[in-house]
């Protein structure tokens, strides 16, 4: 089955509602596409409550926040922090698997090989259970999930995914310039533990670089299944 390419700018919340109606629409296809956010945004999962944002501090960081609907917790998304790419496959597509758990398996594959295409090696795919940690319910990189990617034990790739009786939405963020301190400016947490979750996010994440950041999307699309 062919893929559908394609590069998206806008806001963030406009670039979700593109995806879920994307993902909703009549006879859904095969799509891969980047999806480039114009304003720093900080995404809630679907099911996050709004409590764990400091709203004040956004505002003033210029930091727009949404939600999306697929679940886990809130990413920071920039142009510089991390390359967004979301993918859609139809229920009767031979990747789609109605086991949640290995659903997205084929999706953390795929980046495998795009990282090992732009110089990233060692990188694994996250097979087993959801592995939570003390900030995972607040900040999705804090935990992992399956089909997520890390290198040397931290995390590099997210995925959240969203299901309809019609298709798959799988939404990915890869990191490339990991800056912890932007993401926990605008959560509300109290100083100490603050503090605390720096120190634990400084090991549990981290970013593959300007220079592999730039070619991954081309090495992505490159690496995707027949």
């Amino acid at each position: 089955m062919p893929w559908e390419v394609g590069r998206e700018r806008g806001l963030a919340a406009e670039l979700h509602r593109s995806s879920a109606e994307l993902a909703s629409a009549p006879g859904p296809h095969r799509s891969v596409r980047l999806m480039e956010a114009v304003v720093p945004a900080l995404v809630l999962g679907s099911a996050q409550p709004e409590s764990h944002v400091d709203a004040a501090a956004a505002r003033a960081g210029g930091v727009d926040v949404v939600r999306r609907r697929s679940g886990g917790g809130a990413v920071y998304v920039s142009a510089a922090s991390v390359l967004w790419v979301d993918f859609v496959i139809p229920a009767e597509d031979p990747l789609w698997d109605p086991d949640v758990g290995r659903a997205a398996w084929w999706v953390g594959d795929a980046w495998v090989r795009a990282l090992s295409r732009v110089g990233v090696d060692g990188a694994v795919v996250w097979k087993a259970g959801m592995r939570r940690s003390e900030w995972s319910d607040r900040i999705c990189f804090a935990g992992t999930g399956p089909g997520e990617v890390l290198v040397g034990g931290a995390k590099v790739v997210g995925v959240s995914q969203r299901r309809t009786r019609a298709a798959a939405l799988f939404q990915t963020a890869a990191v490339v310039k990991w800056a912890p301190d932007e993401l926990l400016g605008i959560l509300s947490l109290p100083p100490r533990d603050r503090e605390r979750a720096r120190t634990d996010l400084a090991v549990a994440v981290a970013g593959v670089g300007e220079a592999a950041g730039a070619r991954l999307f081309e090495a992505l699309v490159a690496s995707l299944p027949a």
